[in-house]
């Protein structure tokens, strides 16, 4: 399915009320069309580069975008368990499926790592 046609959709459940924040992963040249629309609309937005080729699109409520402004990481492999936890939850992902996500990072991280010499 054609990304811009995912960011209408997705558009369309924010302004009708079923979202507060929404993360659109699309290619970079789609940036500016995105932005136009959401400019248009006074939609708060937050973009973070993946490579060189996609980026990750925030947009929604501005006290959603304010906490990912807040938390500050470029790109989501840098969340922390929680802050993966509160994300997760603002995009709407079922509860119980965030709890086992966290506690399984939780456990990755008290894992100790073999060292390699």
């Amino acid at each position: 399915m054609d990304k811009l046609c995912v960011f209408n959709h997705h558009l369309y459940e924010y302004r009708k009320g079923l979202r507060n924040l929404i993360l659109l992963t699309t290619w970079i040249e789609n940036l500016e069309i995105i932005t136009t629309k959401l400019n248009k609309y006074n939609i708060a937005y937050l973009v973070q580069h993946v490579t060189d080729k996609k980026i990750n699109v925030f947009f929604g409520n501005p006290a959603c975008i304010n906490v990912l402004k807040q938390i500050n990481k470029d790109n989501l492999t840098e969340f922390t368990p929680e802050e993966d936890y509160i994300l997760g939850i603002m995009l709407g992902y079922d509860r119980l499926k965030q709890c086992d996500r966290y506690i399984t990072m939780k456990k990755q991280l008290e894992t100790p790592k073999l060292k390699t010499a």
